[in-house]
């Protein structure tokens, strides 16, 4: 399954916004917007979605 398409499916289970989700993960409230728009990620960024779709978020 495509970054994208797992990054969608964590929206609609959690009822969150796609500004809120990059601004939590990768601090950039553009960046889902940007990805359905054709952006490419770097590795790094990749590893940081990838890393908290499985962990979920931090706990404070």
């Amino acid at each position: 399954m495509k970054l994208l398409d797992r990054i969608e499916r964590h929206l609609r289970e959690k009822r969150m916004s796609a500004t809120r989700f990059g601004r939590c993960v990768v601090g950039d409230p553009r960046f889902v917007l940007d990805m359905r728009a054709g952006r490419k990620p770097r590795r790094k960024t990749i590893e940081k979605v990838e890393n908290y779709l499985e962990a979920g978020p931090p706990l404070k």
